[in-house]
C-alpha cells in the first residue's frame, strides 16, 4: 500500500536550528509547523498501565489508559520488570479509558520469571535494536500484517550493544550495557551535558549526528510530547555513542535525511489503537510514523548505514 502524502507535506517544510554538540555527538532541533486535533498525554505521567497480558506471553504486552483523554506510547521507549524487559515496536496512541494490547518485543533473553507489573526504563532501546525492530516490523506488516519483529535480528541488536561495552549479563539485558557506559567516566561526563539540555520553544524533533554522519531522527507532533521523552530518548541515542567521532553536523545533511525519510517507500496499516502507522524503508534509511487526524504524532527514523 503506498505512503500517505501527509509525510511529504510535512517534512517538505521543517525547518532545523543550530546544533548542540558534546563529545562529537550532536543534536539538531527540528521544527514542523502542524497542529494535533487535541491534547496527547505521554510520558510517565500519562496514566498508562503496562502489565503482562492474562496468558504471558514474550511479544505482547497489556496497556491500559485510565486517562479521558488519548495516551501516546512510543517505539522504542523500553520498559522494565514484569517477566522480562521488553521494548515497544510501533508507537501507539491509547483512547482515553481503554485496554489494548500491544506489539513488543524482548530485550532481556534470559529471564521469564518475576512480577507482572512494569515502571518505565529511564533509557530508549539503542540504535541497533531500534534499527532491525523497525525494519522487521515493516516486513512482517508487508507480508501478513503483524507488528512482530525478528526477535532474533533485536538480540543480536542487544549483543551487537553489550559488544560495544564489552559488558556480561546473566539475563541478557541491554540495560546492563546502559550502567557500564555511565561508569565509562571520560565518555559519559562529556556525553551527559546533553542531557542537561532541553527542547527549545517551538522544537519538535530532533537529527542525532555522530560527528558528520547522521544516525536517527525522532519526531514529534508537538514540544510537550517530545520534552516528557527528552532524557530517555537522548540517554539511549547517547549509548550508540560509544566510540569517539569526527567531523561536524550539517544542517543541509539534516535537511536532506528528513525529507529523504517523508519520501520512502510505504507501507500502511491501521494503528494499534487511534491513527494509522507508516512503516518506511528506502535504500537509505528505515523508520515508522504515527498519523492522527492528518499530524505527525510521531516518527522515528535510522539511517541503514549507521
Amino acid at each position: 500500500m503506498p505512503s500517505t502524502p501527509l509525510l511529504p507535506q510535512l517534512l517538505d517544510r521543517v525547518a532545523v536550528g543550530r546544533p548542540i554538540t558534546r563529545g562529537g555527538v550532536a543534536l539538531v532541533p527540528v521544527y514542523i509547523p502542524q497542529n494535533l486535533p487535541e491534547r496527547i498525554a505521554t510520558g510517565e505521567g500519562a496514566g498508562v498501565e503496562i502489565a503482562e497480558v492474562p496468558n504471558a506471553e514474550v511479544a505482547r504486552l497489556s496497556a491500559t489508559n485510565v486517562g479521558n483523554g488519548p495516551a501516546l506510547l512510543v517505539e522504542g521507549e523500553t520498559v522494565q520488570g514484569g517477566l522480562q524487559q521488553r521494548t515497544l515496536n510501533v508507537s501507539v496512541l491509547v483512547p482515553g479509558k481503554t485496554r489494548l494490547d500491544i506489539p513488543v518485543s524482548c530485550v532481556e533473553a534470559g529471564r521469564w520469571n518475576g512480577g507482572h507489573e512494569f515502571t518505565r526504563s529511564r533509557t530508549f532501546a539503542p540504535g541497533p535494536v531500534r534499527r532491525s525492530k523497525v525494519d522487521s516490523v515493516r516486513e512482517n506488516v508487508r507480508r501478513s500484517g503483524r507488528k512482530a519483529s525478528d526477535q532474533n535480528a533485536v538480540w543480536s541488536g542487544v549483543e551487537t550493544t553489550m559488544a560495544c561495552y564489552d559488558v556480561g549479563s546473566a539475563t541478557r539485558n541491554v540495560a546492563a550495557a546502559d550502567e557500564v557506559f555511565e561508569r565509562d567516566t571520560p565518555r559519559w561526563r562529556e556525553l551527559r551535558k546533553l542531557l542537561e539540555t532541553e527542547p527549545l520553544p517551538g522544537q519538535c524533533g530532533v537529527v542525532i549526528f555522530h560527528g558528520a554522519r547522521v544516525v536517527a531522527a525522532e519526531l514529534f507532533g508537538d514540544t510537550d510530547l517530545l520534552r516528557a521523552h527528552w532524557t530517555p530518548l537522548v540517554r539511549g541515542h547517547l549509548l550508540d555513542a560509544h566510540d569517539e567521532v569526527s567531523g561536524r553536523p550539517s544542517l543541509d545533511r539534516a535537511l536532506r535525511f528528513l525529507r529523504r525519510l517523508g519520501r520512502a517507500e510505504g507501507e500502511v496499516a491501521p494503528g494499534v489503537g487511534l491513527g494509522a502507522e507508516i512503516h518506511l524503508r528506502s535504500g537509505r534509511v528505515s523508520g515508522q510514523a504515527l498519523v492522527w487526524e492528518g499530524a505527525l504524532v510521531h516518527a522515528s527514523a535510522f539511517a541503514l548505514a549507521a
